[in-house]
């Protein structure tokens, strides 16, 4: 949990500098592209944060290590993104590569806005989320720290085979397996998906059944789930046929499962612990 002086930090930053990012247009891929890069590098450079977080430093000579670490090469915004957190007090040196990162999913956010795909992309990521519940092995993978970067990439990349996903979904889930951040991939996905629904105004319900929702069942969903969470909901329909029959429902970190399936195992359970 981030400290007071984190948390005015980054709320300021983000209120001064939203703006400009959402009016950024297609440049918003590019500024979301070198901010997570930025993460990354802070992340592994404890010396660096410190340097750049610094209170008793000069603001001129954080700037000045940053033009060294981004160079002339960068969008004048991710500078400008970079000069203005640099700037601020933190309660912990990791908490500006936590803004840094949060100014990255912003970038990207804005881009799918930019491009009319931002709910495609919420749903895509919810997607992802679904198909890993039931692949534990592959999902624990994709954050194994002992496992090189490309090597969870390539894996999560086998594992969205020939979908056609948005290129902000493929993006958001690589950063998610690339710079870990000692989160377990799952909490990163829903992180994000969460973060999108909530820049959308409504809430992301994912409901996993053996066969497709009918309009009728949808219609049901989304008046229960939008008088549940007080907003609007958008309702992602999944398709899985090893559930057998029932729903799986997931608003958020919440999971309700009466799939047949579920039951099963419930029962299995049970009968092992009373043999």
């Amino acid at each position: 949990m981030r400290g007071e002086a984190s948390r005015i930090a980054d709320r300021v930053s983000r209120d001064s500098l939203a703006p400009k990012l959402r009016s950024s247009g297609e440049d918003a891929w590019r500024i979301g592209n070198e901010l997570f890069t930025i993460t990354n590098v802070l992340d592994h450079n404890i010396q660096l944060e410190r340097a750049l977080t610094d209170p008793s430093r000069p603001v001129e000579d954080k700037v000045a290590v940053l033009k060294t670490l981004i160079g002339e090469q960068s969008h004048p915004l991710t500078m400008e993104i970079m000069t203005d957190l640099v700037s601020r007090r933190w309660s912990r040196v990791s908490d500006i590569a936590n803004a840094v990162e949060d100014f990255g999913v912003d970038g990207m956010m804005y881009y799918a806005d930019h491009t009319n795909a931002t709910l495609q992309v919420s749903v895509e990521l919810a997607q992802l989320h679904s198909a890993l519940l039931n692949l534990p092995v592959v999902r624990s993978k994709l954050y194994d720290a002992t496992v090189p970067a490309e090597a969870r990439i390539k894996l999560l990349y086998s594992l969205i085979g020939d979908a056609d996903f948005n290129q902000v979904t493929k993006r958001l889930a690589e950063h998610a397996t690339c710079n870990l951040r000692n989160r377990r991939y799952l909490q990163t996905i829903q992180w994000l998906i969460n973060k999108l629904s909530r820049h959308m105004g409504e809430s992301m319900v994912i409901v996993t059944t053996a066969k497709p929702l009918t309009d009728g069942q949808i219609d049901k969903l989304v008046a229960i789930y939008s008088a549940k969470t007080g907003h609007p909901v958008h309702i992602n329909s999944v398709v899985d046929p090893t559930v057998m029959g029932g729903m799986r429902i997931q608003v958020g970190d919440e999971v309700t499962d009466n799939t047949v399936v579920a039951q099963l195992q419930h029962l299995q359970r049970t009968v092992k612990a009373t043999a």
